[in-house]
């Protein structure tokens, strides 16, 4: 039996999702040994050398040439590369990694506002419920480790109102490209940026440092920044965005996963409690469970 595009844009979003929740727990390693925005800088560059590769085995190199597609590149890079994860790696260092988690749920509701109220994408009741559940399980996750608005929470919180902008030209770009092409040129130009707001915060580092820190960078270069981004791309050009937000708000679950099996940080009982939710509004967010049944078709 085929399996549809709804089914096949859940496969990619959940698959992006296990491998994205990595980010604060690699991040946190590299700066021991980087600041912020050149640890984000090297893993966008080893992002782009990656994805050019992938690009140039699938034989997409000639996506590039299309005007159509640099129209959507450049808003892309800014709102995604640049602003979203350069705010998020510059408020990681000033907040905890549970702060910021919580404070990015709030691109489901930013995301809502984006592409629902503005823009009319369905959203039934079931989403509506799932989303919320999916949520409400994320904070329980993370209600513990919640200390209060600083600087980093305001800095994370930014960056949740730019990530939807960015994921709405991803749409437009999908359509007319590949998912590799997209993030390729989004890495790609996104590297001079990341690196000349480096400069302006007065960021520098040695080769020593970054080839210390080069496990991190390339794991978060290659297989967050890069792998997991196509599949996101593929994702939400099967399925809305809105949706793919809520259910990508399990992320803290495996997040939680990751510190505990590298942090040797054991989840507690208010996070073990989180997966009835999480589980629930993931069940409602693809299907699953329905409220009311479907009519028949005639």
């Amino acid at each position: 039996m085929a399996v549809s595009e709804r089914k096949k844009g859940e496969w990619f979003l959940f698959s992006g999702t296990f491998l994205v929740a990595l980010l604060p727990v690699i991040a946190v390693f590299s700066f021991a040994n980087l600041s912020p925005l050149i640890s984000l800088g090297w893993s966008t560059e080893l992002a782009a050398l990656f994805l050019g590769l992938v690009v140039l085995y699938r034989k997409k190199w000639h996506e590039i040439a299309n005007p159509i597609l640099w129209k959507y590149i450049f808003f892309i890079a800014l709102f995604i590369s640049v602003l979203t994860y350069g705010l998020f790696f510059l408020g990681l260092e000033k907040t905890t990694p549970g702060n910021a988690a919580v404070i990015s749920l709030f691109e489901v509701f930013t995301s809502f506002v984006l592409f629902n109220v503005l823009r009319g994408e369905r959203m039934s009741f079931e989403y509506k419920i799932g989303a919320f559940l999916m949520v409400a399980g994320a904070l329980i996750v993370l209600v513990r480790d919640f200390s209060g608005i600083n600087t980093g929470d305001l800095f994370i919180l930014a960056a949740t109102l730019c990530a939807p902008i960015g994921n709405l030209f991803q749409q437009k770009a999908r359509e007319v490209a590949s998912g590799e092409t997209i993030m390729f040129l989004r890495s790609a130009l996104s590297v001079p940026f990341i690196f000349l707001l480096a400069f302006v915060f007065n960021e520098r580092t040695s080769f020593g440092d970054v080839g210390i820190a080069l496990p991190f960078l390339l794991i978060n270069g290659i297989v967050v920044l890069g792998f997991s981004r196509i599949l996101w791309i593929e994702a939400i050009h099967r399925i809305p965005v809105t949706k793919a937000q809520a259910l990508a708000s399990i992320a803290p679950l495996f997040t939680l996963l990751f510190a505990w099996l590298l942090l040797h940080q054991v989840p507690n009982v208010w996070q073990l409690s989180a997966v009835v939710p999480l589980i629930l509004g993931t069940l409602l967010l693809t299907d699953h469970i329905k409220f009311r049944p479907r009519a028949p078709r005639r």
